[in-house]
């Protein structure tokens, strides 16, 4: 995944700095609803480092004022990585609760992205955020295996989490599912992580030419000093359905924010996420491909 390297000293209530272990790297995370119209205007930006970010702060801040831009961005934007991030966004922003006409126009992008975008991995996106938002596209059914054993579905766990703090345990252990299953889905969108009528069986899984792998993964520790939140997250990477693990990965990060509860409240789930996404996106995809023998 994309992130911006800022340069130079930035207001701490706008710039959380995170260094991951397993990588290096800087996060730029906007905070605040009030900056949704700057974000809009960086949608437009000559970089695709920054209108990547914009796109990934407007997901996470949920402003419907967002709707328009984005379908623009994902009928128009050069890249493919950022079209993607669209068709993810507009699955998160548009609620029941939108309106009939707004709803209609993002259903209408996203159709014409399933069946015209030039990116596989665009046209897969949009056809799961249809199916999320109940207009087809998508569905759970996996598609037919070749029986060549290079098709690939992976079971995420319920993942768990140490802390000691129960409120932060119930929180964080759907946060690190969800977050590993959006990651999953950018980074190999030709990975299943659904199977028609449930979960399958070994026998199902060979029948239509699958090859099965469960990840599930443990925050072990999440802790906040002087206005900066460090964490640390071990995962696992198995077969499936037998569950017999070759694979143990770790990761651990710093963000360094504001003071206020509302700003470590954000600065721990960054924590998380990043550490997630990484070694979701970095190590485990990568890993499960060398695995299969695909490129």
């Amino acid at each position: 995944m994309t992130r911006m390297r800022p340069v130079g000293f930035v207001d701490a209530a706008v710039l959380r700095v995170l260094a991951i272990t397993t990588v290096i790297l800087c996060l730029f995370r906007t905070a605040h609803a009030d900056n949704v119209s700057e974000l809009i205007k960086q949608l437009e930006a000559d970089s695709d480092k920054v209108r990547l970010a914009a796109v990934l702060n407007l997901t996470k801040l949920g402003d419907e004022r967002a709707i328009l831009p984005i379908i623009k961005v994902l009928g128009n934007d050069s890249s493919d990585e950022i079209r993607e991030a669209a068709a993810v966004a507009l699955g998160k922003i548009v609620t029941s609760g939108t309106k009939s006409s707004m709803k209609n126009l993002a259903i209408k992008s996203l159709k014409n992205a399933e069946s015209g975008d030039s990116s596989s991995r665009v046209k897969s996106q949009a056809s799961k955020t249809l199916a999320a938002l109940g207009a087809g596209g998508g569905g759970t059914a996996p598609p037919t295996g070749s029986g060549s054993g290079k098709n690939i579905y992976v079971n995420i766990g319920p993942m768990s989490s140490k802390t000691g703090d129960s409120a932060v345990d119930a929180k964080m252990r759907p946060a690190m599912v969800k977050v590993a299953q959006q990651t999953l889905s950018r980074s190999a969108p030709s990975m299943a992580q659904s199977w028609s009528g449930g979960t399958p069986s070994a026998t199902q899984l060979t029948q239509k030419g699958f090859q099965g792998f469960y990840v599930d993964g443990t925050l072990n520790e999440l802790k906040v000093s002087n206005g900066t939140v460090s964490c640390k997250i071990s995962m696992l990477l198995a077969s499936f359905p037998d569950k017999s693990v070759f694979g143990l990965l770790s990761g651990g990060a710093k963000v360094q924010g504001g003071t206020s509860a509302r700003d470590l409240a954000l600065s721990q789930d960054d924590c998380v996420a990043a550490v997630v996404e990484d070694l979701i996106a970095k190590k485990i995809v990568p890993t499960i491909k060398t695995k299969v023998g695909v490129p």
